[in-house]
């Protein structure tokens, strides 16, 4: 377990956190993201306790590491070499640091490296100079944890599997529509909000009325009305 994992729960969470914006009442993204979040803490507790055991063993090696050996500037000795953790011989050039936690100036023979180290991390020359300081291990999952994220890890990847399958059958009934309307469309009929069409039309003259598109009748026409004229008749008889 690392960190990688730690990362895709968390752009998966992410991703179902974004999903619930848009339906915060879905059932299955609450649930799927409650079973994220488990997992995320999982990890982070895995991951903090093999970072505390990793430190402990570094204090406890420290610890024991106290040097006996009396070193002054000129002594020759086997150093720790920062860059790829190995020992390789080398010369102390000056002494610093106080008496409890001394610091040593050491420059490695033939390569002219000139490093800071700590007491515990220098020491006589031995007869093989090469012995290398293997890392400390990570703390493995117990069996019953392993199984547990792995049967919470599938739940989850299944889950995702039936949203993408749901998705793809809607994207497909939506394709299989607009191919519909558009044979329908070569065919000469015309299906009302499909290409962009209204159902409802009016002419190009302002003052025509609305007519509805497939009633089978004409565009209605404009009554046009005119101003009503008295004409004068002769006075009725008395």
């Amino acid at each position: 377990m690392d960190n990688t994992e730690l990362e895709t729960y968390q752009v998966q969470l992410s991703q179902v956190e974004l999903a619930l914006q848009t339906d915060p009442e879905n059932t299955e993204l609450l649930s799927l993201r409650s079973e994220l979040q488990e997992l995320i803490s999982l990890t982070q507790q895995s991951l903090a306790q093999v970072a505390s055991s990793s430190r402990a063993d570094s204090v406890r090696k420290t610890a024991n590491s106290t040097p006996s050996h009396t070193w002054t500037a000129g002594s020759d000795c086997l150093a720790k070499y920062s860059g790829d953790g190995s020992w390789y011989p080398a010369r102390i050039t000056s002494v610093g640091g106080s008496a409890e936690n001394p610091v040593y100036s050491i420059m490695f023979k033939g390569y002219n490296t000139t490093e800071l180290v700590k007491g515990g991390e220098i020491k006589p020359l031995p007869a093989n100079h090469q012995e290398k300081v293997s890392a400390p291990s990570k703390r493995k999952l117990t069996k019953a944890e392993d199984e547990e994220r792995d049967r919470k890890k599938k739940r989850n990847e299944k889950k995702l599997e039936v949203k993408a399958a749901k998705a793809k059958e809607q994207l497909a009934k939506q394709a299989t529509w607009q191919k519909f309307a558009k044979k329908s469309e070569k065919k000469g009929v015309h299906i009302a909000g499909v290409a962009g069409t209204s159902i409802f039309k009016t002419p190009d003259n302002p003052l025509g009325r609305v007519g509805v598109t497939g009633s089978g009748k004409g565009m209605t026409e404009v009554a046009i009305r005119g101003k009503h004229k008295f004409a004068p008749t002769d006075e009725p008889n008395a």
